[in-house]
């Protein structure tokens, strides 16, 4: 009977040491709007991996695609709730912190590395502690999405080619007066009905980044594909500011390094992506056209500064003109 009674408390002993390691400290709750296939999933779930990883499985990300935890504003309410940990999500934090307007705005990022030297420096900083200040969500990392360009069934060159044209743009206030200012006849439309009126002649163009020309088929009601870069954005993989400084100092670390990564690994397929996407669309019949881009950005200055708040025309002025005097130098070696 001893014997038995200890054999029992040995049992018992070695049965809670494993349950204490059985499962994680943390559970954070990444949801985001974008499939399974898209690019930021698959981002979503390397961050996953390395923290697992880093953490030695004390913390476990449980990633939620398309929107299966609620649309991107409803995800912010919920971080702010403290009802899940983290999304992915850009300029609609503008509702809570004016300054990430800034994060999609015509012409004012030129190219990935201007971006790059925007949101890791000074002015990224500032971006970054107006987020955890106004809204109480902390950036880990970021993702640059594919830049904008307009499609059309006549080759656009200069800002005159668009005199009249009828385009199909998203309802966002700022996109409507640029391509007004540009000569265009902007129409703010769903992009479920865009399709469709492209077939039907109801518009005769419209605008978006490779992937969605692509996913959506518009090579089949489009034949130019004119490289405008009106926008080249990014967006912000974040977590609640109250979730991460609940969490120790040491996973503190180790959430900020499993971002760095992630934002590596996106950076990678990121690139990749845009050239299959670019060689998928030739392949549909599209011809690309090299539009003047610069004439295009000089003459829709004066339409995006007044309509951004007053207070941003000055950052405005700063993001533009960053490095331009390290490229004129470069050319004049």
């Amino acid at each position: 009977m001893k014997f038995f009674t200890v054999f029992l408390l040995i049992l018992t002993f070695c049965f809670s040491c494993r349950n204490s390691g059985e499962g994680p400290e943390y559970i954070l709750r990444l949801g985001h709007q974008a499939n399974e296939q898209d690019i930021w999933h698959r981002s979503a779930l390397h961050f996953a991996h390395v923290l697992d990883s880093l953490s030695e499985g004390r913390i476990e990300v449980r990633v939620h695609p398309a929107e299966q935890l609620g649309v991107e504003l409803d995800m912010i309410r919920s971080i702010r709730a403290g009802i899940v940990e983290m999304t992915i999500t850009g300029e609609s934090m503008q509702n809570w912190a004016g300054i990430t307007a800034l994060l999609a705005v015509p012409y004012l990022i030129r190219d990935s590395e201007h971006l790059k030297q925007v949101v890791e420096g000074e002015i990224g900083q500032e971006i970054a502690t107006e987020m955890i200040r106004e809204i109480g969500v902390r950036p880990i990392g970021y993702f640059e999405r594919g830049p904008r360009h307009l499609t059309s069934n006549r080759p656009i060159t200069q800002p005159e080619d668009l005199a009249g044209i009828i385009l199909r743009v998203p309802n966002v206030p700022l996109f409507v007066q640029v391509w007004q200012a540009l000569g265009a006849k902007p129409t703010p439309m769903t992009f479920s009905e865009v399709f469709t009126a492209l077939q039907q002649g109801t518009v005769e163009a419209q605008e978006n980044p490779f992937a969605l020309i692509y996913s959506a088929g518009l090579f089949e009601v489009q034949k130019y594909l004119n490289l405008t870069r009106h926008v080249t954005s990014w967006i912000y993989v974040v977590i609640g500011e109250k979730q991460f400084q609940s969490l120790p100092e040491d996973l503190q670390k180790k959430v900020l390094e499993a971002g760095k990564q992630m934002q590596q690994y996106h950076e990678r397929e990121f690139v990749k992506q845009e050239e299959l996407l670019r060689h998928q669309l030739e392949d549909k019949g599209m011809q690309f056209i090299e539009p003047d881009v610069e004439a295009f950005r000089k003459k829709a200055e004066a339409a995006v500064l007044e309509a951004l708040p007053e207070a941003y025309g000055a950052l405005y002025k700063k993001i533009t003109e960053l490095g331009i005097e390290n490229e004129t130098d470069e050319s004049d070696l």
